[in-house]
C-alpha cells in the first residue's frame, strides 16, 4: 500500500513546477492585449479573428468572381489567405 502512495505523489511534484513555469509567461505586463468589454483579450486572438474575417471575405470574392469553379483546394487557399491576413495584422500592430 505504501508503494501506491509514493507513485501517486510524484506526478504532482513534477507537474506543479512545469505548470508554474508555463504560466509565468502570462504574468509579464509587456504581453500585448486589448481591453474589450472590461476584460483583457490577448492580441493573437484578435488577430486570429481578423484573419477569419479576411478568409470569409476572400471566399465571398472567389464566388463573386467565379474563381470557385476554376481554383482547386479552395479550403487551403482561403485558409492561407486568412493566415496571411492575421500575420500581417500582427506584424502591423506589434512588429518591431
Amino acid at each position: 500500500m505504501q508503494n501506491v502512495t509514493k507513485l501517486r505523489g510524484w506526478p504532482a511534484r513534477l507537474v506543479s513546477p512545469l505548470l508554474a513555469l508555463g504560466l509565468s509567461a502570462c504574468a509579464h505586463s509587456a504581453s500585448p492585449s486589448f481591453t474589450l468589454f472590461g476584460t483583457f483579450f490577448p492580441a493573437w486572438l484578435v488577430c486570429g479573428l481578423i484573419g477569419i474575417v479576411i478568409a470569409i471575405i476572400a471566399r465571398i470574392a472567389m464566388i463573386a468572381l467565379k474563381l470557385s469553379t476554376i481554383l482547386p483546394f479552395q479550403l487551403f487557399v482561403c485558409s492561407s489567405i486568412g493566415l496571411i491576413g492575421a500575420l500581417l495584422t500582427w506584424i502591423t500592430w506589434f512588429g518591431q
